[in-house]
């Protein structure tokens, strides 16, 4: 699977600053130091009602990662995945009488279009889960041979018992989880498992839906959590830079996704930081696909909505917080962004060497956008207060708020 064109990343003089930001396996800050190739893992969208504005809002948290990584002089390995077959694709293509694989395929074009309109740097690997496959079912037969999984009337299930780790990266209770397990596709209530939270491996092939050969497991198709270690394992390895996500994956996906690959390996931790982004509303609801309350990047796009006014919505939220999108927010966006251009269109202006040294601090403070935007503001009030001799600076602040921010002026 092919990901989306890349935009060019204006180099910056002086050098960025190693990035601290929220674990939530440890719930602090932490510093991340990779090595010259910093390696980052996001999990991608099921592809159906893309892109609303949680997923923007996702994906920009990490495009920052990645644009802060990369003014340190790193190279930057990322990977994202494609949940290309999953109940909830084939639930929407059985209701709309459409074809599963037609669903998922104009889908994931559609998110490809937002990501380069919205200036998203791509992924080195787009892989989805159907390609994926033929890594998956010898891990799973692993897990199975090694005990660390058992079937069930064909299902092969995880034992979460198998790591001792299990629970360090949402720390949560039982009761907690067994909750989130059964909200977020999970069966705890499915007779025969070992422990209520075990969670699939591999689903053995119902009539009517779509089944591969697992070898010695049988037809069928993987379960979530190990599409993306079997991604991730093959083109990052153990102990990566940063897992991200939204803060909905915590648990049970990033927490089975960690013991199944710790469980396959005998190392810990799978990822060095696992990274969330908050959820966002409409109307005083999560914004979710369930409760159909979306608001699509294409949407505004066909509406004529300049895709950088959009990031800067996004940009005006810290990402780790929850936050409702209304119209407000969408035109101080637009306002915001008008200001910024007018600044930068003119000859001259006060010395933007501060403004980029703001933009390395705030970004690398746990990807402060705000105070980053809020920086930019300023040096753009001076430019329209009183102006400058510099006639660089312009050219400067452009380009730093391409490379850092993602939104070209």
């Amino acid at each position: 699977m092919h990901a989306w064109p890349a935009s060019e990343v204006p180099a910056l003089t002086g050098q960025g600053r190693d990035l601290r930001i929220h674990d939530t396996a440890t719930g602090a800050l932490v510093t991340l130091d990779p090595g010259p190739v910093a390696r980052i893992y996001v999990c991608g969208i099921t592809p159906y009602d893309a892109t609303h504005m949680g997923h923007a809002a996702t994906y920009n948290a990490f495009d920052l990662v990645q644009r802060v990584w990369l003014d340190t002089k790193r190279q930057v390995h990322y990977v994202q995945n494609v949940t290309d077959v999953d109940d909830p694709l084939l639930e929407r293509a059985v209701r709309d009488g459409i074809d599963w694989v037609g669903l998922a395929v104009k889908e994931t074009a559609l998110f490809r279009e937002d990501m380069t309109a919205l200036r998203m740097l791509p992924p080195k690997q787009y892989i989805g889960a159907v390609e994926a496959i033929p890594g998956i079912v010898p891990l799973v037969e692993r897990l199975r041979d090694a005990g660390a999984a058992y079937e069930l009337e064909g299902d092969v299930y995880f034992s979460v018992e198998a790591d001792p780790n299990f629970g360090k990266v949402s720390h949560l209770d039982a009761a907690a989880m067994r909750l989130l397990s059964a909200e977020r596709g999970g069966d705890p209530d499915r007779p025969g498992k070992k422990n209520p939270l075990d969670p699939m491996l591999w689903m053995a092939a119902r009539e009517g839906e779509p089944s591969w050969d697992g070898g010695s497991l049988g037809r069928g198709r993987p379960g979530w959590h190990i599409e993306c270690v079997a991604i991730a394992l093959e083109h990052l390895g153990m102990g990566f830079d940063v897992q991200g996500g939204g803060s909905d994956l915590v648990f049970p996906h990033h927490e089975m996704g960690a013991s199944h690959a710790q469980a396959l390996t005998g190392e810990f931790p799978m990822a060095k930081a696992y990274v969330h982004a908050g959820m966002v509303a409409l109307d005083g609801e999560k914004m979710s696909k369930s409760k159909g309350n979306l608001v699509f990047v294409s949407a505004l796009r066909r509406d004529g909505v300049d895709p950088a006014a959009i990031r800067l919505a996004l940009l005006a939220h810290h990402y780790r917080d929850n936050w409702e999108w209304t119209d407000q927010v969408l035109a101080d966006a637009v306002e915001r962004l008008g200001r910024w251009r007018a600044a930068v269109s003119r000859p001259d202006g006060p010395s933007a060497d501060a403004l980029v040294e703001e933009l390395r601090e705030a970004l690398a403070n746990d990807l402060d956008a705000p105070a980053a935007l809020a920086a930019v503001d300023r040096w753009a009030a001076l430019q329209a207060e009183r102006g400058g001799t510099d006639e660089g600076a312009p050219g400067v602040a452009s380009r730093a708020v391409d490379a850092l921010l993602g939104v070209a002026l």
